[in-house]
């Protein structure tokens, strides 16, 4: 089994849990919801990732793609509530291995860096509020694009001096992650959060349910 140096993770989904988080934050801030939460989520990945083409901060994503999503829902929310939504991001909770898992890591000899199509702002508080222990970080706002653009995995390995060689990109996202990661070279652990059925066109080195599990693998 090869070895690596360097673990890269996605955050939102992986590390934290965007389908919770996001759910519960639209609920705050629009009011009760009839629409049931896979169907909610559905809908809202359908609108945010036309929002992710021409790059604009995460947060302005954020807003828009909530924005839409009401407007296409025909509801008419409090005035603000936009901004509590985008604000609510820090407050995604972590999935419950997370931490540990990350401490785990980091004393077996990995370096640990998120991979994040996120701002700077919103990655670091939510990095303080979950105590989560990692090396480094790459955002959207720090090199203007959104996975599955190249831009995060270029950035890190420019950063850290790293051969692909030495990576293992660890995600729950085909879409934004494994298919990206294949196209560079660097091999892939699939973290499957949500019970998701793996495409046939991604061959991820690792399959885990948890970032526990794959923890064990790799020790």
């Amino acid at each position: 089994m090869r070895e690596f140096d360097y673990l890269t993770f996605d955050c939102y989904g992986t590390l934290i849990d965007w389908k919770s988080g996001i759910a519960q934050s639209i609920s705050k801030a629009a009011g009760r919801l009839s629409m049931p939460p896979e169907k909610l989520m559905e809908a809202y990945v359908a609108v945010e990732r036309k929002q992710e083409g021409d790059y604009k901060k995460y947060g302005e994503v954020l807003g828009n793609t909530f924005n839409a999503l009401m407007a296409e829902m025909k509801l008419r929310v409090p005035k603000g509530a936009s901004a509590q939504f985008v604000g609510s991001v820090p407050d995604w909770p972590a999935f419950p291995d997370t931490a540990d898992s990350l401490r785990m890591l980091g004393k077996m000899g990995y370096r640990r860096y998120i991979l994040s199509n996120i701002d700077n702002d919103l990655l670091s508080a939510t990095i303080r509020r979950n105590g989560l222990e990692v090396d480094g970080t790459v955002t959207a706002e720090e090199v203007g694009s959104y996975k599955p653009s190249f831009g995060h995995w270029e950035r890190f390995l420019r950063k850290t001096g790293a051969g692909v060689e030495r990576v293992l990109h660890v995600a729950q996202s085909v879409y934004h992650d494994l298919v990206p990661a294949k196209k560079l070279g660097i091999e892939s652990a699939w973290v499957n959060r949500y019970r998701d059925r793996l495409p046939s066109y991604v061959a991820p080195l690792f399959l885990a349910d948890s970032l526990r599990d794959l923890t064990l693998l790799l020790e």
